[in-house]
């Protein structure tokens, strides 16, 4: 009877998950003719062709910078603002609304607003280092800055679920805890190091998990930033070479692009063991 219950949830795995994956793998093992249909059985000819090919270090190099320069930022700043948030400051309770709206906000949109901001005409961005008397930035045409461009893009996007996710660990903290803590004479930011943060351990681990598969796994705001994968190839992260590889200018070369995307996967499923095996041994659940 309770094969009989599993059988939906098993038939949708299959579809959904086993079926793509072995054709993936298929498609890896062969190559492609001008339609993208699988054509002779080349073996690891591809897998061969990536590890062996500079341009393929450089994606990967790009792609593990890209996850870099969100997902720490992005947790610490959301961490940041959960405790700014729950300090008694005079008119903090309006900015919460503020802070989460991010999470509201589509990949597209937000690299639209974005895309507006790095202008470097118009943009807000350059406006504000004017009045600086700082010189105007290539923020999505110079190599050095693109990648932070598109980085600082993303890490706005997720703060709003970020924050959302430690505010419910901070509300699910019991009130007796804090208050020991008050009567004892630890307060404010002194409370927040020693108590708050390593209660919200199991939230933070979660989100540096998250946050990882999703930067890794990142694309919207990349192609609609730095078309081409930026100058100089500065922001093609192995997603985008994927997706260049398979559909970009008609290439339609799907064999070479799906062993890209079971190095992608085996990348995320090793940053994830490793996560596991080193981060949640500092996690206290209890």
């Amino acid at each position: 009877m309770s094969w009989l219950l599993l059988t939906p949830c098993l038939v949708i795995f299959a579809l959904f998950i086993v079926w793509p994956l072995g054709k993936s793998v298929s498609l890896s093992l062969h190559g492609s003719d001008l339609f993208g249909r699988p054509d002779a059985f080349v073996g690891l000819q591809h897998y061969r062709d990536m590890l062996g090919s500079a341009e393929f270090r450089h994606i990967l190099w790009v792609t593990f910078a890209f996850v870099l320069l969100t997902v720490i930022p992005g947790v610490l700043g959301g961490l940041f603002i959960v405790l700014l948030l729950e300090q008694h400051i005079k008119g903090i309770r309006i900015f919460r609304t503020a802070f989460a709206l991010p999470f509201a906000f589509s990949v597209a949109s937000a690299s639209v607003i974005f895309a507006t901001i790095y202008n470097p005409a118009i943009g807000l961005a350059n406006g504000l280092l004017g009045r600086f008397g700082v010189d105007r930035i290539g923020w999505l045409t110079d190599p050095d800055w693109a990648l932070i461009s598109v980085a600082i893009t993303t890490v706005w996007m997720s703060i709003g679920y970020n924050v959302l996710v430690l505010s419910a660990g901070i509300g699910a903290i019991p009130a007796e805890i804090n208050e020991a803590a008050t009567l004892d004479g630890a307060g404010g930011w002194r409370a927040s190091r020693y108590i708050t943060v390593p209660m919200l351990g199991p939230q933070l681990f979660f989100l540096v998990v998250i946050s990882t598969i999703q930067s890794l796994q990142g694309f919207g705001q990349i192609k609609i930033l730095t078309p081409e994968g930026g100058p100089e190839q500065s922001t093609k992260t192995l997603v985008y070479s994927i997706y260049h590889t398979a559909f970009a200018n008609n290439a339609s070369d799907f064999g070479a692009a799906s062993a890209q995307a079971i190095v992608l996967l085996v990348i995320l499923l090793a940053c994830t063991a490793i996560q596991f095996g080193v981060l949640e041994r500092r996690v206290h659940y209890k």
